[in-house]
């Protein structure tokens, strides 16, 4: 028996297990109460006429970095119907606002035989787009067998994960097969893919270039400018467990050199924002909470950001930013996102997880890499005392970022051969 038929046997006899977790996952409110029925394959909304092109991506950073490669697919084929599966509630939420109206959100189904195939029996899918490497194998064993075609975009694998598969050769080859073109993001990346079994890859470039800038609501800059005045500011952005603490120590640092800076914080998961004002209210830090309509004063010393979505606003009030994720190792987070906007960037070490981004920004003197609190204080002291020297970097980094946009030309051209018989199909009726 291979490794895939024995997964399928153990998803149907985990099934209480698999429940049990859903309902732990429910009352932490890590899944949404309103649609809890999706994660079983039960459409909460009507399947359209026409093609549709089902398009995957897991949680918000690979679900926004789609969001301009959909837009423009709706450009080129008005026709062809359109719906998108994340797997978290923060997701729906961005989605909900950021995804044009004619494109469908559902939640994924959990990878069980009968909540995949529920899901497949509604929607009726016409290709899927896979983006990245959320690979589940009921659910990518079920559209091959359904002769969907699949193409994986930004497809990666880090080297941790290709040393794992390569314990059990083959193994990842069954799910990999499925797709008739694998896009990856960099050639490591096309080389780990090509070992695990894939069929048919081809290095374009990140897709995450080609994102939009992350939107904002201009009257709240406006206020927060207002509020903040000439303070001198800087963002961690990003921040995860172990990373909050780091930047209260570089807070208190630079105080001797800067008595009146203020340090904004955005926590990667705002529902740790409780635990993080405790602690810097033990090292008597005066902060005030975003979420609880607390606007910054003379007083403040940090800004704690906990809300979601409001990334684009801080990358635009901040010229100069650390990207968290980075100080422990979590990977890293996105330093594109703030490179579009005109920040001059740092980040730790451990920025695996965005590698190709994190070389080329810091190649191009728009991103510096710091190894600890110490590194990260003194780059800080320069950059927010010489603003020629943030204007420079933030000029480098913006720079980068527009020319790696190019990316999403490429990305289209190798879609056409997919998407342009699909939209040229003869209309199929909606679900009744």
């Amino acid at each position: 028996m291979d490794w895939t038929s024995l997964y399928r046997i153990l998803t149907e006899l985990g099934a209480p297990i698999i429940r049990g977790i859903l309902r732990r996952r429910l009352a932490r409110g890590r899944e949404d109460p309103l649609r809890f029925s999706e994660r079983k394959g039960k459409p909460s909304l009507p399947r359209p006429a026409g093609p549709l092109l089902w398009l995957h991506a897991v949680s918000i950073g690979e679900a926004q970095s789609v969001l301009t490669l959909i837009r423009s697919i709706r450009v080129l084929y008005p026709n062809l119907g359109m719906i998108m599966t994340t797997g978290t509630v923060s997701s729906a939420r961005i989605m909900a606002d950021r995804l044009p109206a004619e494109v469908i959100h559902q939640y994924a189904p959990i990878d069980r035989l009968p909540w995949v195939r529920n899901f497949l029996a509604h929607w009726r899918p016409d290709a899927a787009l896979w983006i990245e490497s959320d690979l589940w194998p009921n659910i990518l064993i079920e559209c091959r067998h359904a002769g969907m075609p699949m193409m994986m975009l930004n497809a990666r694998v880090s080297e941790r994960s290709a040393r794992l598969w390569r314990l059990l050769p083959g193994a990842l080859r069954p799910v990999l097969e499925g797709f008739q073109l694998c896009l990856a993001q960099d050639e490591a990346q096309g080389d780990r893919l090509k070992s695990l079994g894939a069929a048919r890859v081809k290095v374009v470039g990140n897709v995450k270039y080609a994102a939009d800038p992350l939107p904002f609501d201009p009257a709240e800059l406006a206020g927060l400018k207002a509020a903040i005045g000439d303070r001198p500011i800087w963002l961690a952005a990003s921040t995860h467990q172990g990373e909050e603490e780091i930047v209260a120590q570089v807070h208190q640092t630079l105080l001797r050199d800067l008595p009146r800076l203020m340090t904004i914080i955005v926590p990667r998961h705002p529902s740790r924002a409780d635990s993080i004002a405790e602690a810097l209210d033990r090292q008597n830090l005066a902060v005030a909470r975003r979420s609880r309509g607390e606007v910054p004063t003379t007083e403040t010393a940090i800004y704690l950001a906990d809300t979601i979505g409001e990334l684009g606003l801080f990358y635009r009030l901040c010229r100069i930013v650390f990207v968290g994720g980075s100080l422990i190792p979590r990977g890293g987070q996105n330093m594109l996102e703030p490179a579009r906007l005109d920040s001059a960037l740092l980040h730790g070490p451990n920025c695996w997880n965005f590698a190709m981004i994190a070389r080329a920004l810091d190649a191009c003197g728009g991103a510096l890499e710091v190894r600890d609190a110490g590194e990260l204080s003194a780059r800080l002291k320069v950059l927010l005392q010489d603003e020629s020297e943030s204007a420079k970097m933030a000029d480098a980094a913006s720079a980068l970022a527009r020319e790696e946009a190019k990316v999403l030309g490429r990305l289209l051209t190798e879609l056409e051969p997919l998407l342009r018989p699909l939209a040229q199909a003869t209309p199929s009726q909606p679900e009744a």
